[in-house]
């Protein structure tokens, strides 16, 4: 893929200002923005210790920090090759989700990277790429040629750029996934809804049966943007038009479509859909909320799958269904359609050099690769992989949820697409939408940022 134009953002000024001290270390080792596509590090064999004796210090930085069963099986793979490599002393902070992109922003300005770190797919990667912080992993796919031909068609698009993959995914990410309490449907007798129409009668038959329709917990400000509104706006949009005004290229935020889309948004939140303070929780209770059935719906990402896994009972969790977002009426976008593609992976510094090289893509692949896919998959978290999850470890429901995930079409995820700026303009005013902000305010100043941060 090629690079973007992209805001000049602090942490690429100080990316920029960082590769300039390097001197000839950095200037015979260029990449990112600096130089085009950076060039790729050799084909590693077995970690092996300096030939001092001394040990490699290998640093890692994930967020994968919960109990969910997705981070316990990424924190084992890290560990079995703690113990499989006494010679590297390893580094691994495992650090909470919400503070995890702006920790690592912090440590760029600084320029004290750490060796291997998590990053999103899209924008995030994309920032990493153009401040030239970051190194190809080529050579460790062309390494292990089935296990980088066992990835799913396009799943390494949104971590490459000008032909060199950066990271790859450790989990398929399927934004809006919509779950429903089948027993609260049938105690109230109410139609699990295929269209919009269904979707907003049902809330009503809920909010009169004192039942939180859709559970939401959007504190940290993007589940609304990633799970509800980038499957709803393709709904009305459809894909075309996303992709022509994230790139600012023949279609604006302030389009109509898109103001239908943002008012869609604000009619669920008017007519009570979430519950009260909706803006005040995060994820993790929205989640505990939902499948302790205090809510009937709600529409999350994969991840929920191993949380909820993780969390709720064998009773709780077999009432439980999982299907796609209500068609929109007079809709563009594929209505049998979830947002999603690839999740984040695992980069690796522009500054890893030598035997630290070697041991840094090793670790990569004791993560990432087919060992890795498997403990993943079977901790109830969907892959972009091909591989089976062991239907006697995971749950019934990841295992329709997972299917589900293989037989749809794969729409974009908006924060994939947008610019930082963007992103979080978008985020803010769907959390404005939800209190008493105006779709046509929130729709401009999506416009305006994005249009800012990319020069036009």
């Amino acid at each position: 893929m090629k690079k973007k134009p992209v805001a000049l953002t602090a942490l690429t000024l100080a990316a920029a200002t960082m590769l300039a001290a390097c001197g000839d270390n950095a200037s015979n080792n260029n990449g990112g923005a600096s130089s085009g596509a950076a060039s790729a590090p050799a084909a590693s064999g077995s970690a092996s210790a300096p030939a001092s004796g001394e040990k490699i210090k290998l640093s890692i930085w994930h967020n994968f920090s919960g109990d969910d069963l997705r981070a316990q099986a990424v924190r084992a793979q890290i560990d079995k090759f703690k113990a499989a490599h006494p010679e590297i002393e390893l580094d691994a902070q495992a650090i909470p989700p919400d503070g995890y992109r702006q920790r690592l922003k912090t440590v760029a300005a600084a320029g004290e990277m750490p060796d291997v770190f998590f990053t999103q797919s899209g924008t995030s990667i994309q920032e990493f790429y153009d401040g030239g912080l970051i190194q190809p992993i080529t050579p460790l796919l062309d390494k292990y040629p089935e296990w980088k031909n066992n990835f799913m068609e396009g799943a390494l698009d949104r971590l490459s750029f000008d032909g060199q993959v950066y990271a790859t995914p450790l989990s398929g990410s399927a934004t809006s996934l919509f779950f429903y309490n089948k027993s609260l449907f049938d105690k109230y007798q109410v139609k699990v809804p295929t269209t919009w129409d269904e979707l907003m009668t049902a809330v009503k038959m809920f909010n009169d049966n004192k039942i939180t329709p859709i559970s939401l917990g959007n504190k940290a400000a993007w589940l609304a943007q990633s799970s509800i509104l980038s499957s709803l706006a393709d709904r009305v949009t459809g894909t075309d038009w996303f992709l022509k005004a994230a790139s600012q290229d023949g279609a604006s935020f302030t389009d109509p479509e898109f103001v239908q889309a943002l008012q869609l948004f604000k009619d669920l939140s008017e007519a009570k859909a979430f519950q009260t303070g909706a803006n005040s929780l995060d994820n993790t209770q929205m989640e505990q909320y939902f499948v302790e059935g205090k809510a009937a719906m709600m529409i999350d990402g994969s991840w929920a799958l191993t949380n909820m896994a993780a969390t709720g009972t064998p009773e709780q969790l077999d009432q439980v269904e999982v299907t796609v977002l209500p068609s929109v009426p007079g809709g563009k976008g594929d209505p049998n359609s979830i947002s999603g593609g690839s999740g984040g992976g695992m980069a690796l510094s522009k500054t890893v050099t030598g035997a630290k090289l070697d041991a840094a893509l090793e670790l990569i692949y004791t993560v990432g690769g087919p060992e890795g896919m498997q403990a993943i998959v079977n901790s109830n978290s969907v892959v972009n992989y091909k591989v089976e999850p062991d239907q006697a470890v995971v749950t019934p429901l990841f295992y329709k949820a997972f299917t589900l995930f293989k037989s749809v079409k794969l729409t974009p995820v908006y924060d994939a697409y947008l610019t930082s700026a963007a992103a979080d303009a978008i985020n803010n005013g769907l959390q404005d939408l939800l209190l008493s902000g105006k779709p046509e305010t929130v729709a401009k100043k999506l416009q305006d940022t994005q249009a800012q941060a990319l020069g036009k």
